[in-house]
């Protein structure tokens, strides 16, 4: 298991933000594309979640930069690696 050396305040905090632009028309319009970020894959926007690039356990941020549709399959098997660490990813580039 992977061990944050982000704060609960922090990582609580950055969470509250990705609530937050959950409910945006920014994020709406990235679900309707319909594109995992990940394998490219289309996807009705309902099957869609939202996935840090950067982790927020590993220090990334909440920010539109940093926040990207991803299947469920996909964000499942990322969980909080990097995708330069998410060997499977990689393969598909």
């Amino acid at each position: 298991m992977f061990v944050s050396d982000v704060s609960e305040e922090v990582l609580k905090k950055e969470r509250s933000i990705a609530r937050e632009f959950r409910k945006t028309s920014w994020w709406k319009r990235k679900c309707a594309e319909g594109r995992c970020y990940y394998c490219g894959a289309g996807f009705p926007a309902k099957e869609l979640t939202m996935d840090h690039i950067v982790p927020v356990v590993r220090g990334g941020r909440s920010v539109k930069s940093n926040i990207v549709t991803a299947c469920k399959e996909c964000n499942n098997k990322k969980k909080y690696l990097l995708p330069i660490e998410w060997e499977e990813y990689l393969q598909k580039l």
